[in-house]
């Protein structure tokens, strides 16, 4: 299959990229920068120049694809209006893919995240998170799903709060960012909150069983790791860098601050049994063990 990956070159992207193309696929990847598409080639990769903002290059790199797997984030947090911005541009990208993808019967994977559900671990049965800061995320994949009605094979890979690997990556990057920062491994409230994990390397499994093999208009959770207590996994950073371990006030956080301060574990055991999926890299835990001061 020649697929149109965006997101392609990020942490998460290029471990699905490997992925990809040890498993006989091709790979078109969108690039903005020469940097990239540097990065992309030597991977085996085709380097599409453009952005996630430029709607015709997305629709063409669709067109000459015989599926797409959408990994794009502008991960910026500094703000709630830059996020809501990121949002914005993310969510008009993924309608542009789905429409080039209308009645032609191709995979269109999307991502987003594991929703939380008060009292209890989520599963793939619950909808996506509509509401809060990215919200606006939930609801663009929620209408991709949609588009199973219309000829698109329409799938969504739902990430917890940290994909990571050698100790980098999602949330726990961020706390780990803000202690080296801060002098100060912190987490929100009383840090009985749960995330849940997965390795990058686990994750990309899962997005290229989803384009081989999903039904249309299915949910999966790329969840190894049901769900660390963020006061546990700050105690790992602190242990890494040295500092000391404390709660700090949810706003450290900005825009992030209300998430992070929810419990959110969820289960994978549905994606497990009906994918075969089987994660065998580390945990977040063990994982965080690459932390460098």
């Amino acid at each position: 299959m020649h697929v149109f990956v965006t997101g392609g070159t990020g942490l998460i992207g290029s471990t699905v990229v490997a992925e990809l193309l040890g498993n006989g696929h091709t790979v078109l990847a969108l690039v903005r920068s020469d940097a990239s598409a540097a990065a992309a080639e030597a991977a085996g990769a085709e380097p599409l120049r453009g952005a996630l903002a430029d709607l015709d290059v997305l629709r063409s790199g669709a067109a000459a694809a015989d599926g797409v797997l959408h990994l794009a984030f502008g991960n910026d947090f500094s703000s709630a209006d830059a996020l809501a911005k990121v949002v914005a541009e993310e969510s008009a990208a993924i309608a542009a893919l789905g429409e080039e993808l209308v009645g032609s019967d191709r995979p269109f994977v999307t991502v987003s995240g594991t929703p939380a559900v008060p009292g209890r671990v989520s599963t793939e049965a619950d909808p996506a998170m509509t509401d809060g800061p990215v919200g606006g995320r939930g609801r663009a994949v929620t209408a991709a799903l949609g588009l199973a009605a219309r000829g698109v094979r329409s799938t969504a890979v739902r990430l917890p709060r940290t994909v990571h690997n050698q100790g980098a990556g999602g949330f726990a990057g961020v706390l780990t960012n803000i202690a080296r920062q801060s002098g100060v491994s912190g987490y929100p409230g009383d840090g009985t909150q749960r995330w849940p994990a997965v390795h990058a390397l686990d994750a990309a499994v899962l997005f290229r069983l989803a384009l081989e093999r999903a039904e249309a208009g299915t949910s999966w959770h790329a969840v190894a790791d049901e769900g660390d207590t963020v006061r546990d996994i700050a105690a790992a950073i602190g242990r890494q860098l040295g500092l000391p371990v404390e709660s700090v006030p949810e706003q450290t956080y900005g825009p992030l601050g209300p998430i992070f301060a929810i419990d959110q574990p969820s289960s994978g055991a549905h994606t497990r049994q009906a994918l075969g999926w089987r994660p065998k890299q580390p945990s977040l835990l063990e994982d965080l063990a690459n932390v460098r001061a």
